[in-house]
């Protein structure tokens, strides 16, 4: 689990799969939304909400992102504190889970990015989008068929591994280097 403070009233958690499995969850059990998650997801608030001293009180909305590839994402924003008396704190929480049909992966060296794309143009991928930043090179993957996602995944984690930043962060701050067809063009100019 990873955790960042984004502003003084948002705070993100990061959660791998690997994460999710020590946990005994699975992707079926928060898309179903059961009372294990609740559990589950309310303990991992509370524990980030210590770690990084974030007062939990008020009104708190918690956006959950799946990443398919990565794990997820959970956004905990609390709205503005009113003057509140010690006897009407109250935590009012209200859980949004959002899919991200989308495979991101981070990479070192453009050459392990050259030689992915090679492998995964094999598979028919095309639609892909190449960003920099900080230093490092972002591949995302888009429409991805069910039937060859394990298969790009598996080769995407030969080469980089799963970012653990979210797509909006590199598009505001990251640089595009090619748009849609990063994997064809790539293959094109590095034979």
């Amino acid at each position: 689990m990873k955790l960042e403070r984004l502003t003084n009233n948002k705070i993100k958690i990061f959660l791998t799969l690997d994460d999710l499995i020590d946990r005994g969850i699975t992707k079926e059990d928060i898309l179903g939304n059961s009372l294990k998650v609740h559990k589950l997801f309310q303990d991992m608030v509370e524990e980030a909400c210590e770690e990084l001293s974030f007062k939990m009180s008020g009104s708190i909305a918690i956006e959950i992102f799946s990443l398919p590839a990565q794990g997820l994402i959970i956004i905990v924003t609390k709205e503005e504190e009113e003057l509140l008396t010690d006897e009407e704190e109250f935590l009012d929480l209200q859980v949004k889970i959002d899919d991200f049909p989308h495979i991101l992966y981070v990479f070192n060296e453009f050459e392990d990015i050259v030689q992915l794309s090679h492998r995964l143009s094999y598979h028919g991928l095309l639609n892909s989008t190449l960003y920099h930043y900080e230093g490092r090179y972002y591949l995302l993957i888009e429409n991805v068929k069910d039937t060859t996602y394990d298969t790009v995944i598996s080769l995407a984690a030969e080469y980089g591994h799963a970012s653990t930043l979210t797509l909006y962060r590199i598009n505001e701050y990251g640089t595009c280097i090619i748009e849609k067809e990063a994997i064809h063009v790539l293959i094109s100019h590095f034979n």
